[in-house]
């Protein structure tokens, strides 16, 4: 996701969307709002007033979800398909904290409620549901008091319409290899498995498959923003949660109120998704060396190593002896790897991983088995959230579908970033053989004064999320402006630690008041050292 990938997908790709023209007779330029999707743009509408209409009736929420009597939960009916907004409809589900109305800081004085605030978490596959909590957290009282809180699970997730490539029970595959520089005869037995993947997608979802995408999440949350009764949406979508939400602005921005993107993917339609994902694995690489560096300086509370250089041969040796003898029997390399892939995310996690790799080194594997072994209680959930992630990346692009290709690219950037490289080429891979027709991605973009100022929230040095993402995403959002945690890596910003950020997102959402373009907050204090148990 950064704005010049290192390695780009050689040769064009046939789009899958006939070019639509525009009642004027006008050839619609390929990838904008005009071409895309008439016929669905005027189901949105259908859809829409018939939720204005009928609302959403909040009541208790599934017991399954185990969420607390305070927040309520209803659905909202909307399309399968946009383009035959009268055949079949699915729900999604809703969740909602009432604003308080009284303010936390001047002695519960009452605050006007000002709607509904929307979020959604990103993935693609992640649940909103428990958004609302949030409002229990000091940092959110301010905003909880002004407005609803409403998170929702996206079509496909949760007990919206639920996605599932496979069965849950044989998801969680361990103890795993992770190869950081893959044989011939591996990559050949990962081509087998995305192939069945791709296709065990097919089978469980039919035709339904091909409208799981980016462009009728957007349509969803015009019909969520109608079902709540609100003209103009408040919106905050994190990591992918911003690429849809970009999306929503290009297609409906005369129904913007506010919206804040936080950590947000690059939208480039020529990036979506195969360069991003090259411009992510480079940036995890980066990531992984703050990660190291932070280590090998507290070398004096973990051992493992006086630099980064031994912190990572301290690494390499838990990969060799996990894949001698897994640990707990279900800890190998692959489990390992996706450990630490947290701690490149979020930088709370460093104290917890460098711990359990000092513990294991030391010969107490517990610590690691209980991080990064299985939750076989959390399969089934584990299993939509993969087939959702999956289902949208692949419907919403082109891929490359010459396993040649894939190999060329991320064996070159596998050379400088063999962090990540190949594990997420296997994440991403069943996109080369999967069976649903592609979108043509939206070119992302507003002209001045046609979309409300909105506000862009990025850490630095944030690996899922590169920073040249949140620059592509401000130069094509006209008045939005941006706000960057200097030296920071963590995915997602809004509501944490940062005074300053936190300043810049409830002046906006509680005032409309937003710095001039730009604005920078000195980074988060780095996490404390924990020491392993003696």
């Amino acid at each position: 996701m950064r704005a010049a990938a290192l390695h780009t997908a050689a040769g064009a790709l046939l789009l899958s969307m006939l070019t639509a023209v525009p009642a004027a007779g006008t050839p619609a330029v390929p990838g904008s709002p005009a071409a895309t999707g008439i016929a669905e743009r005027h189901g949105t509408a259908v859809a829409a007033a018939r939720a204005a209409a009928t609302g959403i009736d909040f009541g208790a929420c599934p017991d399954a979800e185990d969420l607390p009597a305070g927040i309520r939960c209803g659905t909202v009916t909307v399309p399968l398909d946009y383009a035959h907004p009268d055949g079949r409809q699915i729900e999604l589900t809703v969740s909602r904290v009432a604003a308080t109305g009284k303010d936390p800081r001047a002695g519960e004085r009452p605050v006007p409620r000002q709607g509904a605030l929307v979020f959604n978490p990103g993935g693609p596959g992640g649940s909103g549901l428990y958004f609302p909590l949030i409002g229990l957290l000091p940092e959110w009282k301010r905003l909880g008091a002004a407005y609803d809180l409403v998170g929702y699970d996206a079509r496909g997730v949760g007990r919206s319409a639920p996605l599932s490539c496979e069965d849950p029970g044989h998801f969680f595959k361990g103890p795993a290899p992770a190869p950081t520089h893959p044989s011939e005869a591996y990559k050949r037995e990962r081509i087998t498995r995305a192939k069945a993947y791709a296709r065990g997608c097919a089978e469980r979802s039919g035709d339904a498959l091909r409208h799981y995408h980016s462009l009728n999440n957007a349509r969803d949350l015009d019909v969520l923003r109608a079902a709540l009764g609100e003209d103009r949406l408040t919106f905050m979508g994190a990591s992918y949660g911003t690429y849809f939400g970009a999306l929503y602005a290009t297609l409906f921005p005369s129904h913007v109120r506010r919206m804040v993107f936080d950590a947000p993917v690059d939208p480039d339609p020529e990036h979506v998704w195969y360069r991003d994902n090259l411009a992510q694995s480079a940036a995890f690489e980066a990531r992984w060396a703050d990660f190291r560096d932070w280590v090998a300086r507290h070398d004096d509370v973990y051992g493992l190593g006086g630099t980064p250089e031994e912190v990572q041969r301290s690494y390499e040796r838990a990969r060799e002896r996990l894949a001698a003898e897994p640990a707990g029997g279900t800890v190998g390399p692959a489990q390992l790897q996706g450990a630490f892939l947290q701690a490149t995310y979020y930088d709370d996690y460093w104290p917890h991983r460098a711990e359990a790799l000092s513990e294991y080194l030391r010969g107490r594997p517990e610590q690691l088995v209980a991080q990064a072994g299985p939750v076989r209680q959390a399969a089934a959930e584990a299993e939509n959230g993969r087939a959702v992630y999956t289902a949208v990346e692949c419907n919403d692009a082109p891929w490359p579908t010459d396993w040649r290709v894939w190999d060329r690219d991320n064996t070159r950037l596998a050379r400088v970033a063999p962090f990540e490289t190949w594990d997420n080429v296997w994440a991403n891979l069943p996109c080369a053989y999967w069976p649903a027709p592609r979108q043509r991605p939206l070119d992302v973009r507003t002209a001045p004064g046609e979309l409300p100022p909105t506000l862009i929230l990025a850490a630095e040095r944030d690996a899922a999320a590169p920073y040249e993402g949140a620059l592509e995403m401000h130069r094509r959002l006209a008045g939005s402006v941006l706000v960057t945690e200097r030296d920071a890596g963590t995915h997602g910003i809004a509501g944490g630690p940062n005074r300053c950020v936190d300043g810049h997102l409830e002046a906006y959402l509680l005032e409309g008041r937003l710095p001039v373009r730009r604005a920078a907050c000195a980074g988060r204090a780095e996490p404390e050292p924990r020491a392993p148990a003696k």
